[in-house]
Formats: structure tokens, C-alpha cells, sequence
């Protein structure tokens, strides 16, 4: 992606997931901000409201709960993927999901007043929220039952198939977080993989 995306860059990412009507994209794009933050920065804290529906534009980020001694990673999102806190966005009330940066990152994110302001706009407003709220809840309903069907390996060996930058722009102890093992789990798995 270019240093400085244009709102054409955008819109071919929110393509990806939906084809727009020329209207709504164009009532969309007026109202997105630019953010950036810096590796290790909080996008969203623990406790706060989500105020914003990101797309990723450069750099990657974790979702995180803490479960009383540390951070558990629950969902790694990089480049041209939708991010929030999406339970809190929805509702707008505090959760228990911080969002944290971990490689600096561009972030094109449209504030919850101007969605829902666009949402009563159009008919088409609506399809756009139906379309994201589906594309998130996919997303996530697929790493639950990876989570409770496969084998910590299987789950690993699926990370390596379909997202295989993973393990050159994140630190491990994060991936057997999300993959729900120990830092030292994965150790012993990568180990036994590349001994085969």
C-alpha cells in the first residue's frame, strides 16, 4: 500500500468485502479520519467504549482480554481487514477487549455517530453495516470452532498455510496466545514440524 493511501485505496478494500453503491461509498469516504499510531500503542483501551469501525491500511494489531495475570490475544488482524472492538462499537458500552498496535499503524476509521448517520440515511447505509457485522462475525465464528476442533498443530499448521507473514511481523509469545497454547507449546510444536 502507498505511504499516503487515497480514499480510492479504501474503497478498493471495502470492495473486497462488499460492492458498494457509488452513494454510500461516496457518503462513507467523506466522513473517514486517518490514525496512526506507534508499535505498542493502545488503539482501545480495556474499559472504554469503542467509538470507531476501522479498515487496516499499513502495519497489524491484536485484540486482547486480560485474565487477571495477562494479556490473551483473541484476534490478529493486519492489512485490508476490518478492526474494532466490535461488541462495545455495537453497543456502546465498555468491554473487556484492548486493541493495541503491534507495528505502527495506519489506521481509516469512521466514528460511530457518522456510521449511524449513514446507516439512516439509505437502504443502502444498512446493507453496508449488514455486510461488515457478517464479515466480522464469520471471521470470528471460524476461530472458535478452529479453537475447539483442531489440534493445537493443526491450528498452527493452518496459521503457516493461510497467513504465513504472521510469523515474520509478530512476536511468538503473541501467536500461541491466539492459538491459545503457551509460548513454549508452540516451541515444541515448530520444533517437531521442522524435524519431520
Amino acid at each position: 500500500m502507498p505511504q499516503n493511501p487515497s480514499p480510492e485505496d479504501v474503497k478498493k478494500i471495502f470492495d473486497s468485502y462488499y460492492a458498494s453503491d457509488t452513494n454510500i461509498w461516496d457518503a462513507f469516504s467523506e466522513k473517514i479520519e486517518i490514525r496512526t499510531f506507534k508499535k505498542s500503542e493502545i488503539i482501545k483501551e480495556y474499559e472504554h467504549i469503542e467509538k470507531y469501525l476501522n479498515i487496516i491500511i499499513k502495519g497489524s494489531a491484536g485484540l486482547f482480554v486480560w485474565d487477571g495475570s495477562r494479556d490473551i490475544c483473541i484476534n490478529l488482524l493486519y492489512e485490508r481487514s476490518f478492526i474494532s472492538d466490535y461488541l462495545s462499537f455495537l453497543n456502546q458500552k465498555p468491554s473487556v477487549i484492548k486493541v493495541e498496535a503491534l507495528e505502527d499503524i495506519t489506521l481509516w476509521s469512521i466514528h460511530h455517530l457518522d456510521l449511524t448517520e449513514l446507516y439512516s440515511r439509505s437502504e443502502a447505509g444498512l446493507r453496508v453495516g449488514k455486510a461488515v457485522s457478517e464479515m466480522l462475525y464469520i471471521q470470528k465464528q471460524q476461530q472458535q470452532i478452529d479453537l475447539l476442533t483442531l489440534t493445537p498443530q493443526d491450528r498452527y499448521l493452518k496459521l503457516i498455510e493461510f497467513r504465513p507473514e504472521i510469523f515474520q511481523r509478530t512476536p511468538l509469545k503473541v501467536i500461541a496466545s491466539y492459538l491459545g497454547l503457551t509460548a513454549e507449546s508452540l516451541s515444541r510444536i515448530r520444533k517437531r514440524i521442522t524435524e519431520k
